[in-house]
């Protein structure tokens, strides 16, 4: 009887788990669009309603960077060493925060005059960051991010991405937004919208309209700053000659 059974186990057929279904695109408004040095390896970008502050990478190229008009010359920029290569960067209150590549060193600048004030470690590669108000967010080009203390740097919370039908690989820039965090993907036009708490993605924009024509390997989507005032994200890339701000549907005029 038992053999039996255990034939007929073998026997029925096992009911394939339901993948989850595709994430559609969210359709977005084009709002505004300024142009840009199109000499910039974008990895960081923020705006306060008044003035930008962006990182460029590269080894020997380094810098970060404040400014009032994209297209003009920086009020400052700050060089890195040769061998240091920046990366993501989140401002916090009256600091700046500016991620290495693989140095893993944290840059911390002084908002008002791009003084430096701390240099903090960490482990692994540093890709994007950004900060909720309470804890810094930080990439490393996986599918997982780290939520950090102001502080010390030391990982507080780990969040893995996923949903949405696919494995959400090379995360990239972060910008935390009315409470989720907007991801660039390396080697992607699409921006995805990630749930803190649950790390599910919830929404999905492409900027594939705004992409310059590609010439080069590392002409790719990164780099996203909001805009409180106008409701919108300004989006742009590296090596893009503009920056573009906008509006996802179902977000709020």
């Amino acid at each position: 009887m038992r053999i039996l059974k255990a034939l007929l186990l073998a026997l029925t057929p096992v009911a394939a788990p339901v993948a989850a279904a595709p994430l559609p695109e969210t359709p977005f408004e084009l709002l505004d669009e300024r142009s840009r040095p199109a000499d910039r390896f974008t990895q960081g970008l923020y705006f306060d309603g008044e003035r930008w502050w962006e990182s460029s990478g590269l080894y020997r190229r380094s810098w970060l960077a404040e400014y009032t008009d994209p297209g003009g010359n920086p009020l400052r920029r700050k060089w890195l060493a040769e061998n240091r290569f920046a990366e993501g960067l989140a401002v916090h209150g009256d600091k700046l925060y500016l991620l290495t590549y693989r140095a893993g060193e944290l840059q911390v600048y002084r908002r008002k005059d791009l003084a430096p004030v701390n240099k903090l470690s960490y482990s692994g590669e540093g890709w994007g960051l950004a900060s909720d108000g309470e804890q810094l967010i930080m990439s490393d080009g996986s599918d997982e991010l780290t939520f950090r203390n102001l502080e010390t740097f030391e990982v507080e919370r780990r969040l893995k991405v996923h949903g949405g039908g696919e494995k959400w690989a090379h995360l990239n820039e972060l910008e935390y937004v009315r409470g989720l965090i907007w991801a660039n993907i390396w080697q992607d036009t699409r921006i995805i919208a990630i749930d803190p708490a649950s790390g599910e993605v919830r929404g999905l924009v492409d900027l594939q309209s705004l992409a310059p024509e590609r010439r080069h390997p590392d002409v790719v989507a990164n780099g996203i700053a909001w805009d409180e005032k106008r409701n919108g994200l300004w989006v742009t890339g590296k090596y893009w000659p503009a920056l573009y701000l906008i509006r996802p549907r179902g977000q709020p005029r």
